[in-house]
């Protein structure tokens, strides 16, 4: 049998789902995502990597799957941890992949019926309901500092997996003639993060899937409490 590679851009179909024969959840959602005959099979891999990351350190609450295209991370995400009722995919255009890919995770995961939303509209302009969890998949460049500002206006929790670093817009906090750019703007966004009053949490997905696979995910710090004399 060849070599499978996870970063490859075919998209999965019937033939690939041969692959996929195991018993776990990741080969039923692979199977299931292989009927929709739509999604590239590299982000299969980077949206199943991304999501049980952060379901390892955040659940519940309603998911905003921003920048989202066929919103697969948000369809996971709720498979995952069925604790949060609802998730919303919020991007410029609907693409016709996304009504594709619901409609087979439906099919198979019947208690996602009516629970995923999409909108269409710019990052800035999304609503947010609180205690919402943020998530992007490779948001380029400014537009994953789009979803930290949303983060941080509405102090949500939020991941990013961020790509495409746009190095004369994106803030490398003064960093970059010490390292390499695009992780100078990385560690940029840890600190402004934590300057807000986030915990935070850095992660990668395996690196055979892509090589912009630096996770970060933050959340508000509780509020220390008060003693009394």
């Amino acid at each position: 049998m060849r070599h499978f590679s996870h970063s490859s851009r075919n998209v999965l179909n019937s033939h690939t789902a041969e692959r996929f024969t195991g018993d776990t959840l990741f080969d039923k959602i692979a199977r299931a995502v292989c009927e929709a005959q739509c999604i590239p099979r590299k982000e299969l891999y980077e949206a199943w990597e991304t999501a049980k990351r952060v379901r390892r350190v955040m659940r519940g609450g309603h998911v905003m799957d921003l920048a989202a295209g066929h919103g697969l991370v948000a369809a996971i995400l709720l498979i995952l941890d069925d604790s949060s009722e609802a998730a919303t995919c919020i991007d410029i255009k609907q693409p016709p992949s996304h009504a594709r890919v619901l409609a087979v995770l439906e099919n198979h995961w019947p208690r996602l019926k009516g629970r995923i939303g999409f909108r269409e509209t710019l990052l800035e302009d999304a609503e947010i309901p609180a205690g919402s969890l943020l998530v992007s998949v490779h948001a380029c460049g400014i537009l994953t500092d789009q979803v930290l500002d949303l983060a941080l206006k509405n102090r949500c929790r939020v991941a990013v997996l961020p790509c495409c670093h746009d190095l004369r817009q994106c803030d490398t906090g003064a960093l970059a003639g010490w390292m390499d750019g695009p992780l100078a703007v990385d560690a940029t966004r840890v600190c402004r993060l934590q300057q807000a009053g986030y915990q935070v949490q850095t992660a990668h997905i395996p690196e055979k899937i892509t090589p912009k696979n630096r996770l970060l995910m933050g959340w508000p710090k509780e509020p220390k409490s008060r003693t009394s004399n």
